[in-house]
């Protein structure tokens, strides 16, 4: 019992240390980088550079009228915030209660109500980091992107390694 309410208040930690990490950066990017030329570090393996994307991944929706980004980025994402805490916490809509799934969705969460805050507050969402290895480079991503995609490769993990579960149907057989 003692280690569940740990691994709870380690995983809300987790989820207010992200979003905090978040809004700090994008603050430090607007107030040092913004009108700035980008700045780079280690041979140019990490480009630091202000921008803002009014779109979702890699811009997309960016040309939409500014309606239907509201609708989109705004209502879509924020009904979409809510639907996975309250499977998470029903233990729903495909969710396997597993603590790596559970870490995953939380992660997720946590930098999606971050780049939604952004998106309500100010219509856009501050990007500022590049990363490059050799002709491979990334589109221009901010810590919440980063809670995002860890928390879709835990889900991914955790579903991946479940245990099949069989259906009542083909028991009866």
């Amino acid at each position: 019992m003692r280690v569940r309410i740990f691994l709870q208040v380690l995983l809300v930690v987790c989820v207010v240390g992200t979003i905090g990490c978040d809004r700090l950066t994008k603050r430090m990017a607007t107030d040092r980088l913004a009108g700035a030329p980008s700045r780079s570090f280690l041979a140019d393996t990490v480009r630091l550079e202000y921008a803002e994307n009014r779109g979702g991944f890699l811009s997309l929706g960016e040309q939409l009228p500014p309606l239907a980004r509201q609708v989109v980025f705004v209502g879509g994402t924020g009904l979409l915030l809510v639907v996975l805490v309250v499977g998470l916490m029903r233990g729903s809509a495909g969710i396997p209660r597993r603590d790596v799934s559970v870490a995953g969705v939380a992660f997720f969460v946590a930098g999606g109500v971050s780049n939604w805050i952004d998106r309500l507050a100010n219509g856009h969402v501050v990007d500022f980091i590049v990363m490059r290895v050799g002709p491979l480079q990334t589109g221009v991503f901010n810590v919440a992107d980063v809670a995002i995609l860890l928390g879709a490769a835990l889900i991914l993990v955790a579903h991946a390694t479940a245990p099949a579960v069989e259906s009542p149907a083909a028991s009866n057989d």
